[in-house]
C-alpha cells in the first residue's frame, strides 16, 4: 500500500500536463472495462445482494455509462480556463480561473451500490487529472472482487490501484497524507474521515446520508404519488441514502393513498406474503446484521404501538424483510430517531403543513427532501423553509441521476458536491490567475504615504461606499 501511494506521486506531478485526450482514454478504459465483466458483475450482485439483473443494470450499469458519457463530452468545455472581469479595485488586470488536479485522491465507497459509488467518482478523480487509489466495501465482497479484476486490468498501479479490506485498510489509508479523500457512508463514519483528513488539511467531499422526509399534501396526484414513493423506498430494499426515510401525508387522503400503496406493492412484489418472500424482483439486506437491526427497528416501533400496514415479515436467514408499511408510530421509537435504510416506511399523517416544517427543522438538515403537492404556495413555503442537499418536486431520488445539478448534502448529510462538473471541480483545485496589464492601480498604495495619495484613497473610499 504505501509502494503504491508513494508511486502515484510521479503520476500526480506528470498528470498535471495531461491533455483533454488522455483523460477521456482514461475514462473509456474505464467504462470498457466495466463493460468486458457485465456478466460477472450481474452474478457477484445476485450472490451479495439477491439483486435482478434489472436492477444492476438500472442503477448501477446505467448511471455509471451516464456519468462517463456526460463527462466525455463536457470535459474539454470543463478544463478551459474561465475568464473573470475585474473588480472596480483591480481595473487593468486580467484574471481567469484555472482547474487544477487536486493530487493524489483516495475514494472510499460504501456497499449499498457499491459499482456506482466507486466508478461514479473515479470518473470525475480521473476527468480532473488525478491517480486514484480506491477502497470499497467489505460487505460486498463478491463486486468488490470484480472491481478489483477491472481496476488491476485497465490501470497500472501507480494511476489507480484498489485495495480490499475491512477497518484497518481504511484506517492505514486514512493515515496517508491524501490531497483529496472522497467518502460515501454515514454522517459517524464521515466525522471520523473529517478528522483523518484534518491532520493533513486534505480537502474533502463527504456524501453521507439522513432521514430523507417526504411530504404527500391533499392537492397531491395519489396514484402518480404512491407509483413512485413504493419505488423509490423499496429499491434496492430501502438501502439507499436518498430513499424516502418517512412520510407525512396529510390526513384528508391518508387512508386513499395507503390503499394505493398497497396495491402498487401487491402488484410488483406479490399479494401474499409467500409470493412477496420469493419474489425474484425484490432485493434483499446486505446481510444478516443489517437484516436484525432493521428488523429491531421494526419490533421495537410496533412494540410501543406502531401499526403495521403492509408486509411485516422478516426472515433472517434469508436476510429478508417484506415491504413494510407502518402507521401510529410514536415519536420515542427507534425508528424515528436513525436512518432506517431498509425496506420499512413509517407513515404520518399531518394537518399543518407548518407543522410538518417544524418538524424537520428541528432534525437534522437530510440529504434529500421530496415534497408532493400540486399547490404552488405549498410547495414555495417548503421550498423556502427547509434546508437539504437536494429537492424533488412530485418526484423522488431522479436528482441523483441529473448530470447537471450538484448532488450533495449539507452539514450532517454531507459536504461537497458530485456527478458531472461539480465532480470534475470537486477534484479539482481551482487556482485563481491575474495578469498584469497597462494599468497599475495598487500603485497608489505603495510608500511613501504623501498626502496627495491619502486624498487620492479617501476618494477612493468614499467612491467604492456609494
Amino acid at each position: 500500500m504505501q509502494q503504491v501511494f508513494e508511486s502515484q506521486q510521479a503520476t500526480a506531478l506528470a498528470w498535471r500536463r495531461s491533455t483533454v485526450q488522455e483523460r477521456i482514454e482514461r475514462i473509456k478504459r474505464l467504462r470498457d472495462g466495466m463493460l468486458e465483466q457485465r456478466d460477472a458483475l450481474y452474478e457477484a450482485f445476485m450472490q451479495d445482494f439477491h439483486k435482478p439483473r434489472m436492477e444492476v443494470d438500472g442503477t448501477e450499469i446505467i448511471p455509471t455509462l451516464d456519468e462517463a458519457k456526460h463527462t466525455i463530452s463536457h470535459l474539454r468545455k470543463w478544463m478551459k480556463p474561465t475568464r473573470v472581469s475585474p473588480t472596480q479595485l483591480t481595473l487593468g488586470n486580467t484574471g481567469s480561473i484555472q482547474y487544477q488536479p487536486r493530487g493524489r485522491c483516495l475514494i472510499i465507497a460504501p456497499w449499498n451500490y457499491p459499482l456506482y459509488l466507486m466508478f461514479g467518482p473515479l470518473i470525475s478523480a480521473l476527468a480532473a487529472g488525478n491517480p486514484v487509489i480506491l477502497k470499497p466495501s467489505e460487505l460486498a465482497p463478491r463486486v468488490s472482487a470484480v472491481m478489483a479484476r477491472i481496476i488491476a486490468k485497465v490501470f497500472r498501479p501507480e494511476e489507480v490501484a484498489l485495495f480490499e479490506g475491512a477497518l484497518q485498510t481504511s484506517q492505514e489509508l486514512l493515515a496517508k497524507p491524501f490531497d483529496h479523500i472522497f467518502f460515501t457512508g454515514s454522517p459517524a463514519v464521515g466525522k471520523i474521515v473529517m478528522a483523518a483528513a484534518a491532520r493533513h488539511l486534505a480537502s474533502v467531499t463527504l456524501e453521507l446520508g439522513g432521514k430523507s422526509p417526504t411530504i404527500v399534501d391533499e392537492t397531491a396526484d395519489l396514484t402518480k404519488a404512491a407509483q413512485t414513493i413504493m419505488w423509490g423506498k423499496f429499491l434496492n430494499s430501502g438501502q439507499t441514502c436518498v430513499a424516502p426515510d418517512h412520510l407525512y401525508v396529510h390526513e384528508s387522503v391518508k387512508d386513499r393513498f395507503v390503499a394505493e400503496c398497497k396495491a402498487v406493492l401487491a402488484e410488483r412484489y406479490g399479494s401474499t406474503a409467500e409470493q412477496q418472500r420469493s419474489s425474484q424482483d425484490f432485493t434483499h439486506v446486505i446481510n444478516q446484521r443489517h437484516t436484525q437491526r432493521v428488523s429491531g427497528l421494526l419490533a421495537d416501533a410496533v412494540q410501543r404501538g406502531a401499526r403495521v400496514l403492509a408486509g411485516g415479515e422478516v426472515d433472517q436467514a434469508q436476510c429478508y424483510i417484506a415491504p413494510t408499511l407502518i402507521d401510529q408510530v410514536p415519536a420515542q421509537a427507534s425508528i424515528m430517531g436513525e436512518e432506517i435504510f431498509g425496506p420499512v416506511l413509517p407513515i404520518m399523517g399531518f394537518t399543518s403543513i407548518d407543522q410538518v416544517i417544524a418538524e424537520i427543522n428541528s432534525q437534522p438538515k437530510p440529504l434529500a427532501l421530496y415534497v408532493w403537492s400540486r399547490d404552488e404556495p405549498t410547495i414555495d413555503k417548503v421550498l423556502t423553509n427547509t434546508s437539504s442537499g437536494g429537492v424533488c418536486v412530485n418526484h423522488c431520488m431522479v436528482h441523483v441521476a441529473h448530470g447537471n445539478l450538484p448532488f450533495g448534502g449539507v452539514n450532517n448529510s454531507g459536504i461537497g458536491n458530485a456527478h458531472g462538473i461539480f465532480g470534475f471541480k470537486a477534484f479539482s483545485h481551482e487556482r485563481g490567475v491575474l495578469r498584469s496589464t497597462w494599468l497599475n492601480t495598487i500603485k497608489m498604495f505603495f510608500p511613501p504615504y504623501t498626502e496627495g495619495r491619502q486624498k487620492v484613497v479617501t476618494f477612493l473610499s468614499g467612491w467604492l461606499a456609494r
